[in-house]
């Protein structure tokens, strides 16, 4: 897993490439809940348009990183799904838990 950062619309964005799975998850977490920390009241993008493969594992990490961010008002927004992950946003009832986009540019830009 790779993650590349960038901003859009002075808003954060991370991209995950390759697999978000038991190996990876760990570093993602710590990355993104450190991000989390150090954006209170704000908004960060989380593009899984590069995202090949995504676990149970994977779906934690970012179901902690929704509830961390709550606590300090940061908007965790996901974009970019390719269908099979899609699918597993949808079976496991996540979709209902986030806001979802089609890209990056149009989670960062939406009020």
């Amino acid at each position: 897993m790779e993650i590349k950062e960038s901003t859009l619309n002075g808003h954060l964005v991370l991209a995950i490439e390759g697999r978000l799975d038991a190996n990876s998850s760990g570093a993602f977490q710590e990355r993104l809940l450190a991000e989390v920390e150090k954006r209170p009241n704000s908004r960060i993008v989380i593009d899984l348009a590069p995202l090949n493969y995504l676990s149970s594992a994977g779906l934690r990490v970012l179901l902690v990183a929704a509830k961390n961010s709550k606590k300090i008002g940061t908007e965790v927004r996901l974009a970019g799904m390719r269908p099979h992950v899609e699918e597993v946003f949808t079976i496991s009832g996540f979709d209902a838990l986030f806001q979802i986009y089609p890209g990056a540019e149009q989670a960062a830009s939406v009020p």
